[in-house]
């Protein structure tokens, strides 16, 4: 055998032994690369075809298991806290650098810091302007900084201020501060995205209300969630409150009492005379929020949108305009009609009330004929046919006896008695006629011849002789004869 055939055997062998027995083929998985992968268990070979859903077949992303036990024992957990304690310090730390920038710059611009309050607007106006205050002009990056207004204010005073230029070294210091401030601020914020961000799986129900943002801030400074859920509601609205000191600006602007609940979303978005009392109602659903966040219950978040959801139409109660007021008629009266009233007394009334015949004669106008004024004064009012001897009508006037003046009995039988005529009387007080006869008809007697003025004379008699002047005591009796 030559040397070629012995090297195509090896070859051969080679390939035999590679490619192995026919029945294990196929029985393994090969990756990318050719390399054999263990077999799959039996128990794990499903019909994908029939699964209705991915997560029926695919439970690996869903494998977290269910948090037990106090929130506190949680790793994350205990790194989100610690998050919230390390930007508590980085709070700190910016404070003690605004001081020393302070310190530093108020050599070259005393006035700056009463003019701008806020500790990191300070430091950037710092930095903005350095030893060249001419810079508050037409300066767009101070513009994104402060406002109009204050820019304006800023830019008048440091053209009078009495600072002096610092020195170079004294300069640098102050600039390596601000941006030490300024990336201590950055690295807070990024610590805050990751707070928000796993908030969701911290207090889920809590970040629903108020969101994540604002529940990180809460739950940061009440000093972790089991704390924040034994907190009331009056306590948990004033986390976050800051006491500012402006001195020479109104403290008008300033709202006491108010924290992170006051200036979230939810309660910003309803008009100003609402937000107080939104934030109270806000702080009380987030502290039932934060009791059920600290047991695990509701990890889905449904109580979470349940008081959101209460909220909400709370806040479209309180913004619900008046109700118009319907002008309604007034109901019809219950009771029946009433009987009028009848009778003797109540005719008798009528006839004292009705009108009377010298009345209905005031009120009557002669047609064609001017009416002179009772009273002269042109008030126009006039006596009408009264008094008028001819009332231009064809027939004469019905005297209505139920409207005469009534007279009462007793007056009836004085007015007849002066009225009474005797035959023969004439005396110039009654004015009677000195013809009439004193013979007088009498149903008893018949004819009676009677003296009229014997009644008088003999009363006249009778007062001249009591009543005169003349008169005396008839007869006195003595005191000796009373006493005989």
């Amino acid at each position: 055998m030559s040397l070629a055939d012995e090297l195509l055997a090896d070859l051969e062998e080679a390939r035999d032994i590679n490619e192995g027995p026919e029945e294990d083929e196929g029985s393994g998985l090969e990756d990318e690369d050719g390399t054999q992968l263990e077999d799959v268990p039996e128990e794990m070979e499903m019909d994908i075809g029939s699964a209705e859903s991915v997560t029926s077949i695919a439970k690996l992303r869903h494998s977290k298991g269910v948090m037990l036990g106090p929130v506190e024992a949680d790793p994350e957990y205990r790194l989100i806290v610690d998050a919230n304690n390390l930007t508590v310090e980085i709070d700190n730390e910016l404070n003690i650098i605004h001081k020393f920038v302070r310190d530093k710059y108020s050599k070259r611009f005393p006035e700056l810091e009463s003019l701008v309050p806020n500790s990191l607007d300070y430091i950037r106006t710092v930095k903005e302007l350095g030893n060249n205050l001419d810079k508050c002009k037409n300066n767009l990056n101070l513009q994104q900084i402060l406002t109009n207004a204050t820019i304006m204010v800023v830019s008048v005073t440091a053209s009078t201020t009495q600072g002096v230029i610092l020195a170079d070294d004294e300069l640098f210091r102050v600039t390596e501060a601000c941006d030490m401030a300024l990336e201590l601020n950055q690295s807070k914020h990024r610590i805050y995205e990751y707070v928000e961000s796993r908030m969701s799986f911290i207090a889920p129900n809590l970040s629903i209300i108020v969101g994540a943002s604002t529940a990180a801030k809460i739950m940061g400074v009440a000093g972790g969630l089991t704390n924040l859920s034994k907190m009331p509601a009056c306590n948990l609205m004033l986390l976050g409150s800051q006491r500012r000191s402006l001195s020479g600006f109104s403290t008008t602007s300033l709202l006491p009492h108010t924290g992170y609940i006051y200036h979230s979303e939810i309660v910003q978005s309803l008009p100003p005379d609402l937000r107080r009392k939104a934030a109270r109602l806000v702080a009380a659903k987030c502290t039932l929020a934060a009791r059920v966040d600290s047991f695990h219950e509701s990890v889905d978040g449904k109580v979470g949108y349940d008081l959101k959801e209460e909220i909400e139409r709370k806040f479209d109660k309180w913004q619900e305009p008046p109700p118009v007021k319907q002008v309604k008629p007034l109901p019809a009266p219950l009771d029946g009609q009433r009987k009028k009233r009848g009778g003797r007394r109540y005719r008798k009334m009528k006839e004292r009330l009705g009108l009377t015949e010298i009345r209905k004669q005031a009120n009557r106008m002669t047609f064609a004929e001017i009416e002179e004024d009772a009273y002269q004064e042109d008030l126009g009012f006039s006596l009408g046919q009264l008094g008028k001897s001819g009332s231009g009508r064809v027939r004469q006037a019905q005297v209505n006896d139920v409207s005469k003046a009534r007279i009462s009995k007793s007056l009836q039988r004085t007015l007849q008695k002066q009225s009474m005529v005797y035959g023969g009387k004439s005396t110039v007080r009654d004015r009677s006629s000195g013809t009439s006869s004193s013979v007088a008809f009498t149903p008893l007697q018949g004819l009676e011849i009677v003296n009229p003025q014997a009644a008088e004379k003999k009363v006249a008699e009778a007062n001249q002789k009591y009543f005169s002047n003349m008169a005396e005591f008839l007869k006195v009796k003595r005191e000796s004869e009373v006493k005989q």
